[in-house]
C-alpha cells in the first residue's frame, strides 16, 4: 500500500491542511505520479484525487462529559508537536465534538469540475496504470532505480522487448546534467526516447516540457515528473 496523505496524517496536525495546501503545484503532480505508477496499490484519501478544498478534522459525537475529556486530552496529546505546543495553536484547535468541525470536514463533489486540472491528471495517470503494458505488468524484479541528484531521481520499469519506461523525477530547480553518466537513462540499443506522459502538461496547469535528452546532455525540469518510452532513431 503507497499513499502520499491519509486521514492520520492530516486530522493529527495543528491546521488538518491536505498536502496540496503544504506543497508546491509541480511537486504535488509529481509525487502523485510516482505513486500511481509505482509498484504496490495506490491509496487515494478521500478528495484528493480533486484538490478538496475542506480540511480534515478530527471529529467524534461523544456525550457531553466525554466530549469534554476527549478534546481536552486531544489538546495534550498534540502538545508533543513543538509548533501545536504553542498557546496560539493550542487556542486554534477545534473542538472535535463541535457540530461545526464535522461540517468543515465534508467533502464539495463540485469541485470536481471546477478542480479539472489536477482530477484530469489522476484519471490520466490511473489510465496510464492500467492500460501501458509496462506499467500493468508489476512484475517481480520489473523496475529499477538510481538517484540524479539531491532532490532528483530516476526509475525505470522493464517491458518485453526493450519496451522500457522511464519516470524521471525531480523535487528540486531544473537540472542539466552534463554528462549524463548513469546507465538507466541509456535508451534501448538504436532507439531514443519520447515523452509519453508529463506533469508539466498544459491540461494539468502546466508549462509544457521540452525534450529532456539532447544531442550531448540531459535537462531535467524543476517541480516536474515525466514519463519516456523509447522511439525508433531515424537512420
Amino acid at each position: 500500500m503507497t499513499f502520499i496523505q491519509n486521514h492520520d496524517q492530516i486530522a493529527n496536525s495543528g491546521r488538518s491542511l491536505r498536502c496540496h495546501r503544504l506543497s508546491s503545484p509541480g511537486r504535488y503532480k509529481a509525487l502523485t505520479a510516482v505513486m500511481l505508477l509505482g509498484p504496490g496499490t495506490p491509496m487515494l484519501f478521500q478528495g484528493q484525487e480533486f484538490a478538496a478544498s475542506s480540511p480534515f478534522f478530527y471529529f467524534a459525537d461523544f456525550e457531553a462529559e466525554l466530549a469534554r475529556l476527549v478534546c481536552q486530552g486531544r489538546a495534550e496529546s498534540l502538545r508533543q508537536f513543538p509548533s501545536i505546543a504553542q498557546p496560539e495553536m493550542q487556542a486554534r484547535l477545534p473542538d472535535p465534538a463541535d457540530p461545526k468541525t464535522f461540517a468543515r470536514s465534508k467533502l464539495d463533489l463540485s469541485e470536481r469540475q471546477r478542480h479539472t486540472e489536477i482530477y484530469r491528471l489522476h484519471r490520466d495517470l490511473l489510465r496510464l496504470r492500467r492500460e501501458d503494458p509496462v506499467f500493468r505488468a508489476q512484475r517481480l524484479g520489473g523496475m529499477d532505480g538510481a538517484v540524479l541528484g539531491s532532490e532528483a531521481f530516476v526509475l525505470r520499469f522493464f517491458g518485453e522487448d526493450s519496451d522500457d519506461r522511464l519516470l524521471v523525477v525531480n523535487l528540486g530547480c531544473d537540472l542539466p546534467m552534463e554528462p549524463a553518466p548513469e546507465p538507466l537513462l541509456a535508451p534501448p540499443q538504436d532507439r531514443g526516447w519520447t515523452i509519453l506522459w508529463s506533469s508539466e502538461d498544459r491540461r494539468y496547469g502546466g508549462g509544457g516540457t521540452a525534450p529532456l535528452e539532447g544531442a550531448a546532455n540531459w535537462h531535467m525540469p524543476g517541480h516536474a515528473a515525466v514519463v519516456l518510452r523509447p522511439k525508433t532513431c531515424p537512420v
